[in-house]
């Protein structure tokens, strides 16, 4: 593998405490990255440095403490709008993750834009985070859902798409790359021809941000949404960026502290952006630890991280293809490090109990993309996932595994 003379991976491998381990004997082997991936010890200080040394509320102190919290979480803000190149630092705004993004977007936009007899249009490869909060705003506003229907090899279908853009269509949102098959969509095209109706986009970036490079004003995308701890940084933090012209009309999310200016009993003044979507004492740690992952992804950088995943899923797919019983479900010409498969008479909960007894954690199930299930006459599929830490050795061991539960199971 070309990338791994340039990197050192036994040096990137050390930097993530919980890979030194064995799981039912055996070290362990994380194949489940596209659910979450590990965090680098940088990042795990930094929740434990806040927590001993400043934890305090922000925004609203004076003392010492809340000061070096509020400068610590504001810095997280600026970072993230370099990362994904924001016009304005007030266009990120910190959620819970993708999840709570796309939800805020259909319950602020959609409820306040959509009318009766509108179109959201969602495609074939979404998680049901990017499929639910729709179907709930249009059922709300008597608006329809419509899906970009896919092909056999796990794209969308460009053409499909275009008949579904009528001077209905007000809201399309789709994924940047897909969790279950590593499709990685055309946005960029996606973006132009919904705006050439009228429609505003949504991108769920949550596979995309730790592996894709991510402009939104060259991509001009209305909304994207990332999740924390699919790029490095802890659980339960992300952020929704949107256009300030658009944020600026969009009603507020929820309502208690700081999303506000004044409040009377007869009336309330609302905050300034970002803080109007911004209720609440937010999660303080893992905002400030996000921004450690920030500069661990930015420090390696994202072309070569993306170039050797991008090797590792073609070892993979080489070694998988070479097994007469497995199948390939998804085989887009244009991936992130992501590769499902179905194994003929084994059911997929099987195989993954299976490697778990080797020391191989991936991923069974629908992923939450059961209509994507659907469209591919499946119930589900075994999905191994990489990151800049794992190796074809590992992968390697995945593919001896296989072998053995391909063997064992024969009738």
């Amino acid at each position: 593998m070309t990338t791994a003379t340039a990197i050192d991976i036994e040096k990137i491998r050390a930097q993530f405490p919980i890979l030194h381990q064995k799981v039912n004997g055996k070290p362990l082997i994380y194949f489940d990255n596209a659910a979450t991936n590990q965090k680098p010890k940088q990042v795990i200080d930094a929740l434990v440095n806040y927590y001993q040394g400043y934890n305090a509320n922000i925004h609203r102190g004076i003392h010492t403490l809340a000061e070096k919290a509020t400068k610590a979480f504001e810095e997280t803000r600026h970072s993230m709008q370099k990362f994904i190149n924001a016009k304005h630092v007030e266009e990120i705004i910190f959620t819970r993750g993708v999840t709570e993004s796309i939800n805020l977007v259909a319950s602020s936009y959609g409820r306040t834009f959509l009318k009766e007899g509108d179109e959201v249009i969602v495609s074939g490869l979404e998680h049901h985070s990017n499929i639910v909060p729709w179907q709930i705003v249009c059922n709300e506003k008597k608006a329809t859902l419509k899906a970009i229907p896919i092909t056999k090899v796990g794209e969308i279908d460009l053409d499909a798409y275009k008949k579904l853009l009528t001077n209905r269509a007000k809201i399309v949102a789709i994924n940047h790359a897909s969790n279950s098959l590593g499709t990685i969509n055309p946005i960029k095209e996606v973006i132009q021809l919904a705006h050439e109706v009228g429609a505003v986009v949504l991108i769920d970036g949550a596979q995309a941000a730790a592996h894709l490079e991510i402009d939104v004003q060259n991509l001009d995308c209305d909304f994207y949404c990332i999740s924390s701890h699919k790029m490095y940084g802890p659980t339960g933090a992300g952020i929704l960026y949107g256009k300030k012209s658009i944020l600026e009309k969009m009603p507020p999310y929820m309502g208690g502290g700081e999303m506000i200016k004044e409040v009377t009993f007869t009336k309330t003044i609302y905050n300034d952006l970002p803080y109007k979507f911004e209720a609440g004492t937010p999660n303080i740690a893992d905002v400030i630890a996000l921004n450690e992952a920030v500069c661990f992804i930015n420090t390696l950088g994202k072309e070569q991280i993306a170039e050797y995943e991008s090797e590792l899923l073609s070892y993979t797919v080489e070694k998988l293809s070479s097994i007469p019983s497995v199948k390939l479900i998804g085989t887009a010409k244009e991936k992130v490090a992501v590769q499902s498969f179905v194994i003929e008479g084994i059911h997929h909960f099987d195989i993954g109990q299976m490697l778990d007894a080797r020391g191989i954690a991936v991923r069974t199930g629908h992923h939450c993309t059961q209509p994507l299930m659907d469209s591919f006459g499946i119930e589900g599929t075994v999905r191994a996932s990489f990151s800049i830490y794992n190796t074809t050795a590992e992968i390697d061991e995945l593919i001896d595994g296989i072998k053995r539960i391909v063997n064992f199971m024969k009738p």
